[in-house]
């Protein structure tokens, strides 16, 4: 199981941007490697379900996104800092939201798990507002 913590979020003007980061860290005392885990970003906007944004295999080398946000968000990991990050470029008033992470053990695939219940641990979120 991993302990995350997001940061980064705020208040930004529409067409602006935004890099939030989640810190992970085992909850157990065994041996750890971020690279073990499959991470995610999720959002929920208000009065809305959580939603899938990103997710990142635990390589770093492939990355799944949602509709709505591909071209304009960028899920990245350092499994070196524990630490995850999505930048969030030309922002919408819609992207207004609470930001989580999420992670799940690696399992080598290329299912893409887009379902909060494919997830095992979460933070405990980030709230973006964009304004106009």
């Amino acid at each position: 199981q991993v302990q995350l913590v997001e940061s980064g979020g705020g208040l930004v003007q529409a067409g602006g941007s935004l890099r939030l980061s989640c810190a992970a860290t085992q909850r157990s005392p065994t041996a750890y490697y971020m690279g073990w885990f499959r991470m995610a970003w999720f959002r929920q906007p208000p009065g809305k379900e959580r939603e899938f944004v990103a997710a990142i295999a635990g390589s770093g080398h492939t990355t799944y996104y949602a509709d709505s946000v591909k071209d304009r968000f960028a899920i990245s990991r350092d499994n070196r800092k524990n630490t995850l990050y999505l930048q969030m470029d030309s922002l919408k008033p819609e992207d207004t939201a609470a930001y989580y992470c999420a992670a799940r053990p690696e399992d080598g695939t290329s299912v893409s798990y887009v379902s909060q219940r494919d997830y095992n641990d979460w933070g405990q979120g980030t709230q973006v507002t964009v304004f106009t």
